[in-house]
């Protein structure tokens, strides 16, 4: 099984050890680095937020289960739809997906967050609205969110459940942005069943 792995906005690759422990030792688990982000040296290549989307995208060369948290969301959409024989699933966490949030009561994130981490600017400039593609996604999609998430309240994984016709949501108790490294445990059993579900072991 591979499996590959999408940070979010601060480009964290640490933040899926925790998850990637409890997944069995024979997978193949692949994190992306964003250059530019979390300590990783810039790219030549790499200048605006288009450009690490292609970057991003180039990486992903094998069919894979995608799991992405918050802006890795957008890229693993991307993916699906622009590389559907590479993706043979996604694990969509506490995400945008590449959604217009503008009708959803969420926590503006921008502000603290450039002033926590030493990003680039464009990156929480561009509005990435694929809304109208997700009926597209012809995969199965795991939807994990927290009931405690200010950023990414289950009001948004409810909206992609319902864009997004071969998906399933999980809502996970007390649940904020970080549940995917917080109660990792709680997500690898939902990963792990799902797995299962969809690519049955024989």
């Amino acid at each position: 099984m591979n499996f590959i792995f999408l940070p979010g906005a601060s480009g964290n690759t640490e933040f899926w050890q925790p998850l990637m422990a409890l997944l069995p030792e024979q997978d193949d688990k692949t994190v992306i680095a964003y250059p530019s982000f979390g300590g990783y040296p810039n790219h030549v290549d790499v200048n605006n937020f288009l450009d690490l989307q292609h970057y991003v995208l180039d990486q992903i060369s094998q069919p894979s289960i995608i799991v992405a948290q918050s802006m890795g969301g957008i890229f693993a959409v991307q993916a699906a739809l622009q590389k559907p024989e590479q993706v043979e699933a996604l694990v969509l966490i506490a995400t945008s997906g590449g959604i217009d949030l503008s009708s959803f009561n969420v926590a503006d994130w921008r502000q603290d967050y450039q002033q926590t981490f030493n990003v680039p600017d464009w990156f929480v400039q561009p509005q990435v609205y694929l809304d109208d593609l997700l009926y597209k996604i012809e995969y199965p999609v795991l939807l994990i969110w927290g009931d405690a998430d200010p950023i990414s309240p289950v009001a948004v994984g409810q909206y992609l459940h319902g864009k997004i016709i071969l998906s399933e949501l999980h809502v996970i108790r007390q649940g904020q942005h970080d549940l995917a490294q917080v109660q990792a445990d709680q997500v690898a059993v939902l990963l792990e069943a799902f797995i299962e579900k969809i690519m049955p072991i024989e």
